[in-house]
Order: C-alpha cells, then sequence, then structure tokens
C-alpha cells in the first residue's frame, strides 16, 4: 500500500513533464502562427512574472501574470476566495493600448513614487477598469509593453482564415480534456458547443466516423484536419466559385474580372482583378498562371476588398476646403462623464476615449477649484472631479492621434474670473501653438475650413462684446471682465437634489466673463438663440448656439428649411435633454437632417444610436468630418425632410438585399451548454419615408454557421441622407432579445454584389472573426 502511494507522485510528475512540454509546443506552433517565431519578449510573456497591480494609494500588491499557450489570453493570480476560473482570465483581443510610463490617472495619483520606465498600464476596449502595473525591473517592463504590443498588431493583420483556424485549434485545445491529442466523440460534442453549434447526437456520430478513418474511436492529426475542413465549408461561397471556374478548379484572370464587374459591379474589374490574385490567392502555382482557387476567392470575399464598406471611404475622400459650417462634426456630450450624470466617475480617461473613437468636439464644464486650480465635474450633481489642466493636457496629447482635423473644445464655464484666467493660461501654456488664437489668413467673413485648421483647437465659449468684429485682434481692449448671459446646462438635469442645489445657491442669468478666457475664443461664440435671422439684419457668422434635443426636434419638425438656411453660416450644438440622467442618447438623424453639425452624444453609452453615430463618421477616412450633402449646403435649397418634394435631392434608389449566411457568432452567454439562436434585422434610418426594418426567421442552435438566405427589398428616397444597420440578435421567447453583433454604415458607403459584414461589439469593436454574408444590388427607381 505504501509503496503504491509512493509511485504516484512520480507517475503525476513525467505526466506533469510530458503537458508541459506538449504545451509548450502548442505555444510555439500559435507563435508562428502569429509571426512571432522565438521571440523573445513572447517566450518572457509565455514564462509570465510578477507585477506589482496599483489600485489606490494603500492597495499595491504583487500578483503573477502569464500569457496563456493560446498566446490570445492572459491570466493573472487573484488572491479573492470564490473568484471563477473565467474571471482571472482576460483577452488580448479586449486590449485597446498598452501605455508606458504614467500615462493614466491612477498612475498620475498612485505610482509618482516609481520610475516611469517600470510602469506600464493596460486599456482596455469595453468600460472595464484600466489595469496599472509596476515590473521589478525596466526589462520586464519592456519585455510585457512590447509582447503585447507585438501580439495586438500580429494578431490584427492575420487574414480571416488565419484568425479562423488560431480560434478553432484554440477550442480544440480546450475540448481535449484529458490532453492527449486525440479528440473522443464526447470531447467533439463539447469542442461543437464550444464554438457555437447544436449537433444532435446523430449527426455528431456520423461526422466523427466519416473522419476516423483509423477506426481508433478517436481523431487524430490528418483526421482532426479533416473535421476542420468539414467544419468551416462555405457551400455558398463554393457555388459562386463554380459558376466561373474550370473543371480543374481554378477562376481564371478573364473570369475574375467577369465576376468582378458583373457582380461587384467594380468598375475597375480589368485592373483590380491581377492585383487581387497577387494579394489573396495562397496557391503559388494559380498565381503565376495568374488565376485563383477557392481558397484564394475565400480569403478575397473575407477580405477589406470583399467588405461591405468601400474600401475608398477608409480615406479622407470629401472636399475638405469648404466652410466648417458644411460638415457634420463627431461630437461627445460631457465628455468627462465614464457612466451617468448624477453619480459617477469623471476621467481625463473619458476624454482619450472619445478623441480616439474620432470625436471632434468636446465638452468641459469648469467650476472653481480648491488651490486656484479650476475643475472638471457636473455641477450641482456628485459626480466625482477632475482637474482643468488635466484635461487639457489629456486632450493636447490625444486630440490629432486619430484625425489631423480641428477640435473643438466646448466650455460651459461656472468659474470666478480669477479662475478664468488661469484657464485661459493653462490652455495657452499647454496647447501653445495647437490653439488657434487669430482668425486663419484674416478671415473674418466665413469660416475657415477644416483643411485650414488642421492640427488647431478651437475654444466655444462666450466673448466680450467689442466695438469692431470680435474675430479681430483690435476693438474694446479696455474691458477687464464684464456681465455676459449664462447659459446653464447643468442647471437643466430632471433631478430633485438639483434642483434643491441650484434653489440654495442662487442662481445668476448673469457671468462675469475675464478678457483673458474671452481671447481664446475665434469663431465659436455661444450666444442664446433668439429664432431665425432676418435677412436685412444677418447676424455674424462666427455666433452659435446650443439647442436641447427637444428645442432643435421641434425646430426640424416646424421650420426645417429655415433651419437649414441657418445651418449653412452657422454652427448648432445639440446636446441631450435634462431627464436622461442614465446617460442615454437621442436619435442624431433628424438632426443632421437639418444640417445641425454638432450633434453631441454620450459617447460612453452603447445602443442603436451609438451605432448609428459611429456608422455615420467611420465615413470619410474617420476623420470625425462628414461633407453635408449639395441640397443641404446650397444657399437657395427648399428641401425639407418632414415634406419631401420633387428637387435635385439625388436619385431614388431600390436596395435588394439578400441575407445568406452566417460565421462564427459569438456566444452570448458563456454558459458552455449555451447555444444562440441568432436572427438578422435590417434597419434603415433616414428621412422619415425611408425608416424601416425588415428581418429574417430565427435559426435554432446555431450560432458557427447559420444559414437563412432570405431577400428584402428597400425603397430609399434621400439616399445621401440615409445608414443601413444590421443587427445580430439571440432570440428568446420569454425575454427580451439578447445582442450579438452589429454594423452600420451610410448608404452611400454600400458595395454592392457578395459581401461580408464584419460584425461589431456593443461598444464598436470588432469581433475577430464574426461575419454575415450577404448579396448586395442597388437599382435606381423609375
Amino acid at each position: 500500500m505504501m509503496q503504491c502511494f509512493r509511485r504516484q507522485p512520480k507517475r503525476s510528475v513525467s505526466q506533469e513533464n510530458i503537458l508541459r512540454e506538449q504545451s509548450r509546443r502548442v505555444a510555439a506552433l500559435n507563435g508562428i502562427r502569429l509571426g512571432l517565431k522565438d521571440d523573445k519578449d513572447l517566450k518572457f510573456l509565455l514564462k509570465g512574472s510578477q507585477l506589482l497591480k496599483v489600485k489606490s494609494g494603500s492597495w499595491r500588491k504583487e500578483r503573477f501574470y502569464k500569457l496563456q499557450e493560446d498566446c490570445k489570453t492572459i491570466w493573472q493570480e487573484s488572491k479573492k476566495v470564490l473568484r471563477s476560473p473565467e474571471s482571472q482570465i482576460f483577452s488580448i483581443e479586449d486590449i485597446r493600448d498598452v501605455r508606458s510610463g504614467h500615462k493614466t490617472e491612477g498612475m498620475e495619483k498612485y505610482a509618482k513614487d516609481v520610475p516611469e520606465y517600470r510602469c506600464f498600464s493596460i486599456i482596455f476596449k469595453d468600460q472595464r477598469k484600466n489595469l496599472d502595473l509596476i515590473a521589478s525591473s525596466e526589462d520586464d517592463a519592456n519585455h510585457w509593453i512590447s509582447g503585447l504590443g507585438k501580439i495586438i498588431a500580429h494578431s490584427n493583420s492575420m487574414n480571416q482564415k488565419q484568425k479562423l483556424q488560431h480560434w478553432i485549434h484554440t477550442c480544440l485545445r480546450k475540448a481535449d480534456k484529458n490532453k492527449d491529442n486525440k479528440m473522443s466523440l464526447k470531447e467533439l460534442k463539447n469542442f461543437l458547443k464550444e464554438v457555437n453549434i447544436e449537433v444532435d447526437d446523430y449527426h455528431a456520430k456520423k461526422i466523427f466516423q466519416h473522419c476516423d478513418k483509423s477506426k481508433t474511436e478517436a481523431l487524430e492529426d490528418d483526421e482532426i484536419e479533416e473535421f476542420y475542413k468539414i467544419l468551416t465549408e462555405r457551400k455558398e461561397i463554393d457555388k459562386i466559385f463554380q459558376k466561373y471556374s474550370d473543371a480543374e478548379g481554378f477562376m481564371s484572370c478573364q473570369n475574375l474580372v467577369r465576376f468582378l464587374y458583373e457582380t461587384q459591379q467594380e468598375e475597375d474589374a480589368v485592373v483590380a482583378a491581377p492585383a487581387l490574385i497577387q494579394r489573396y490567392e495562397p496557391n503559388e502555382r494559380a498565381k503565376r498562371g495568374n488565376a485563383m482557387t477557392k481558397d484564394g476567392f475565400l480569403m478575397y470575399l473575407l477580405s477589406d476588398d470583399g467588405n461591405i464598406f468601400n474600401s475608398s471611404h477608409r480615406k479622407v475622400y470629401q472636399d475638405m476646403t469648404q466652410p466648417l459650417s458644411h460638415y457634420l462634426v463627431s461630437s461627445s456630450h460631457n465628455t468627462y462623464l465614464m457612466e451617468d450624470q448624477l453619480t459617477g466617475p469623471s476621467s481625463t480617461e473619458a476624454y482619450i476615449r472619445a478623441l480616439t473613437k474620432g470625436c471632434r468636439c468636446v465638452e468641459l464644464d469648469c467650476w472653481d477649484g480648491p488651490n486656484s486650480e479650476p475643475i472638471i465635474y457636473h455641477g450641482y450633481t456628485l459626480t466625482s472631479k477632475i482637474l482643468f489642466s488635466d484635461v487639457i493636457k489629456a486632450i493636447k496629447n490625444y486630440a490629432f492621434k486619430t484625425s489631423p482635423y480641428p477640435v473643438i473644445i466646448s466650455l460651459e464655464n461656472h468659474c470666478s474670473v480669477d479662475q478664468q484666467k488661469v484657464m485661459a493660461q493653462h490652455m495657452t501654456t499647454i496647447l501653445q501653438d495647437m490653439l488657434l488664437v487669430a482668425p486663419v489668413d484674416g478671415n473674418k467673413s466665413q469660416f475657415p475650413s477644416p483643411e485650414q485648421l488642421k492640427g488647431k483647437i478651437l475654444v466655444k465659449g462666450k466673448k466680450l462684446s467689442r466695438r469692431e468684429d470680435p474675430t479681430g485682434t483690435n476693438g474694446n481692449n479696455n474691458l477687464e471682465a464684464e456681465d455676459v448671459s449664462d447659459e446653464d446646462e447643468a442647471a437643466e438635469i430632471e433631478d430633485e437634489s438639483v434642483k434643491t442645489e441650484i434653489q440654495q445657491k442662487g442662481k445668476s442669468d448673469t457671468l462675469k466673463l475675464a478678457k483673458e478666457l474671452s481671447d481664446t475664443v475665434v469663431y465659436c461664440k455661444s450666444v442664446h438663440f433668439n429664432g431665425f435671422e432676418d435677412p436685412s439684419h444677418p447676424r455674424a457668422f462666427y455666433e452659435m448656439s446650443s439647442f436641447t434635443e427637444s428645442k432643435a426636434l421641434k425646430l426640424a419638425q416646424e421650420s426645417g428649411t429655415s433651419f437649414i438656411h441657418h445651418n449653412i453660416r452657422h454652427l448648432s450644438r445639440i446636446y441631450p435633454a435634462g431627464w436622461r440622467t442614465d446617460s442615454s442618447n437621442y436619435n442624431p438623424i433628424d438632426l443632421w437632417n437639418v444640417g445641425c453639425q454638432i450633434v453631441a452624444l454620450n459617447f460612453q453609452t452603447a445602443g442603436t444610436e451609438m451605432d448609428v453615430y459611429q456608422g455615420r463618421f467611420q465615413d470619410n477616412g474617420f476623420s470625425g468630418y462628414v461633407l453635408k450633402p449639395e441640397f443641404l449646403r446650397d444657399e437657395q435649397t427648399k428641401f425639407n425632410p418632414k415634406s419631401i418634394t420633387e428637387g435635385t435631392w439625388g436619385t431614388k434608389k431600390k436596395l435588394l438585399l439578400k441575407i445568406i449566411s452566417g460565421q462564427q457568432l459569438p456566444k452570448v452567454n458563456k454558459s458552455k451548454n449555451s447555444i444562440v439562436d441568432p436572427k438578422v434585422t435590417v434597419e434603415i434610418h433616414g428621412v422619415q419615408q425611408d425608416n424601416n426594418k425588415k428581418q429574417t426567421k430565427v435559426i435554432e442552435n446555431n450560432g458557427f454557421n447559420p444559414k437563412w438566405d432570405e431577400e428584402f427589398t428597400f425603397d430609399i428616397e434621400i439616399p445621401a441622407l440615409a445608414l443601413v444597420r444590421f443587427v445580430v440578435e439571440d432570440f428568446d421567447m420569454s425575454t427580451k432579445n439578447d445582442f450579438i453583433g452589429q454594423y452600420t454604415l451610410p448608404f452611400t458607403s454600400l458595395k454592392q454584389g457578395y459581401r461580408h459584414i464584419h460584425l461589431l461589439t456593443k461598444n464598436g469593436d470588432p469581433y475577430s472573426s464574426s461575419t454575415l454574408f450577404v448579396y448586395i444590388n442597388i437599382q435606381d427607381c423609375d
């Protein structure tokens, strides 16, 4: 008995060694797949290291972090009792950024005593808190920063087929419970659940027996590859390929030209075809013969060239030399807030997130702070406070990382004259040449263009009245400060505690404005809206008003054409109603349709409104500026979105759309036995006549490769204002359907023919390999 007991650990150690060696081989293979063979940083991450996790001034604890063998996930040690294994793992796909040094609020506050070269932070894509870490040495910190950076970059550059292969092999490894590199029938069923597909016992056994050529009741090596091929078969694409290929399975360049021209409606098919073969064909023999195999054809359809979104719209292609008022501008409301409007945290991180999402107009609510330093928070509420100077530094560092076009700082100023002077000083000293302090090329009659304002930061706010043109540098320079009207959006919040706070403070309708702060405002002077202008007494172009959503929607409803004319020369800013204390959003479409430029949404709140917003602004190179259609810029326009008459609004279109299939839809419920029942809804968002939605049937128990093959038709009256949104949901008969993924794009950015739609998460980030396969045809209406 004792002998048996003593021998047990020996067997266990050898098993451990075998498992360790297998794990090392799997990790090496995944490293090769990532293009990081024998990379020293990758090897370090796979070994793992102790890091100090920083949460506060008093919470700094050592934890072990390690890259898992899949080269996709990181395991973190936790001392929490009852913590699930899943919660100790995070995916590299969830990382937005890795920052070295003290580049987050947490590091700035709690790690100043540690040299920057040992510090780094992991920033996540969703609303998760940053992970602030301190390495034991500069070398260790560099291994983590460089290693994670390489994995992220290499993962992003993998094509869809490589991503799919990597993902499936990871799932296979997970399903191989006893780690013998073989797959039993039971493990095969577990694997199918892992990849989001429910197969009955009969079909699972049939697939298993077909692949089990060795009749060993276990799949291994080539048999697993055979199973992989069956699983990833795309019969709907094979069918299209067969139509244009020869008996040997090659599509000639000539036939590819025919497919691109006839089906994909590509005008430059003759030039495009040879380039696509060179870019996507993996078979060297086919490439030399200037032909495409089925694999190359699939790679093309899954690539950017086979995307539903017109790839030429991924760069700036619109005229950027028109006046600023001729563009829609990506704009954020109460940018400092991470959550709700009443009690949530304020953070400089919120500005960084908005700016990296292409936002070009950010909002700062400024109040007197301690030590003569202005602070930013949502006045009269319990939201936390951040320093004005820290926000200006964040804006300086991130303003032009995503787009070179101008950023507008929208100031809501509640500060004393002394602290207003400090605000002006901070903006001048921190932003330096970035801050616009004088008219461009002496232009005093109309807005300069986004092109002329590249790399510049404009301030929107109150301005002292001058005897001469406020955009001029002369005028009434003797004024040190004077009363201006106070537009207090914070006071509009519909909350009892806020109303009580305002009553106690005794709010004034006027505010004393410091000359120094006034001088930072050049082109965006805030004024109260007193009705549309009398043509005989035109208002200065640089005067702009802010409207609550309800006021703006009323104007759009009752005076649409007048609002459009107003927005040709003036900027209009719209902000959410005071009752939206949960940071919910309103629909921006009706306001864009009357030419309102700065339609500010709560960027921190996911949902249909934000999807539509990001869909609109992914156009024109994600620059944050989209040129309004001609009929919203024409001084003579008679366009009114609420009563469309005949006019030059563009040709009406008929959209024919077929939802064919879905690929690798993510699990909504992480439980192993939960499989999604997907359905697709196609929505049109535009003028009232165009708003429409149609949906497919529900496919039960298949998120891996559901097939719908359903056709829909939509009539589009005003194509230039329409957006198309594809939403995939997990159908639930008893409760609200769960969101799976979505993709929204302007109608004018749609590509025709057979296309893949690469789905986005609820926060607007791309899934690595979740797609819809569709057919699009657009025709002119008679």
